[in-house]
């Protein structure tokens, strides 16, 4: 069954149209990745699919259900979401704020217990802060605190994961590592990932399928070989590549 279908979505802002008539599926085990110059609507598109905003036209489903009539509840049991910044504003410990991760499954009043601590603790270890658990989050860099919301959204054990720049403030070991757990994901659990990404040569190296927003309303997708060809990427970033192929696959630099 298809995760996430969008069937002809506009989706605009301030009056101007960042997205039109979009035809998208998102299957289980896919890894796609949204490419776009800053400004052309990526986080829009992706707070519009993760049902955060309403769409300007058109219809979007989670598993065959229509997403805009679905409780909050339900959609959080679906589709997971990492933002691009973290606004923290109470104090927490890190295994505090993983386990928030957990409250979609919870009932009213109902307190974590101790499958939903398992979970949390191996989704801790897998991001490389095991032991970190009694931390509060302000003590922790921006890269630490970004493992941790990745750590939240595995937590979260949703089947569609949404994420905005997930390597963002990490150096190149830490992106790999995060690149290659979110992969895992996709593989052993049947999830499926979007991924907003300004780095195309990772993008290139993690994901299968690529949406490309151009800013003015249109829009290219397909697999790397398909989307990433030479004129798309030339009219989305607005300047010249050089495309490389290497053992680990292309790698685009600017000319």
């Amino acid at each position: 069954m298809r995760l996430l279908h969008a069937t002809q979505l506009d989706v605009a802002i301030a009056g101007h149209t960042l997205c039109r008539q979009l035809e998208l599926s998102i299957e289980p085990g896919e890894r796609w990745c949204l490419l776009g110059r800053n400004g052309a609507g990526k986080t829009t598109l992706l707070h519009t699919l993760a049902g955060l905003r309403a769409p300007s036209g058109g219809q979007l489903t989670i598993q065959g259900q229509s997403l805009a009539t679905l409780p909050h509840r339900q959609r959080a049991q679906r589709i997971g979401l990492l933002p691009q910044d973290h606004l923290d504003a109470f104090p927490a410990s890190v295994l505090e704020t993983a386990l928030a991760g957990r409250h979609p499954w919870l009932g009213p009043w109902q307190w974590e217990g101790t499958a939903d601590r398992r979970i949390a603790h191996a989704a801790l270890a897998a991001v490389g802060l095991a032991g970190f658990e009694s931390r509060s989050i302000a003590t922790l860099s921006g890269g630490e605190r970004r493992r941790l919301g990745i750590a939240t959204l595995l937590t979260q054990q949703t089947p569609l994961l949404l994420l905005d720049e997930p390597v963002n403030h990490l150096d190149i070991h830490q992106q790999v590592c995060m690149l290659e757990l979110l992969a895992r994901q996709a593989a052993d659990a049947e999830r499926a990932l979007l991924m907003v990404m300004h780095d195309l040569n990772l993008a290139a190296r993690y994901c299968d399928k690529f949406l490309l927003l151009f800013g003015d309303g249109t829009h290219a997708q397909g697999s790397l070989e398909v989307a990433l060809c030479a004129e798309n990427l030339v009219r989305l970033y607005q300047h010249p590549l050089t495309r490389i192929d290497t053992a680990q696959g292309p790698v685009w630099i600017p000319t």
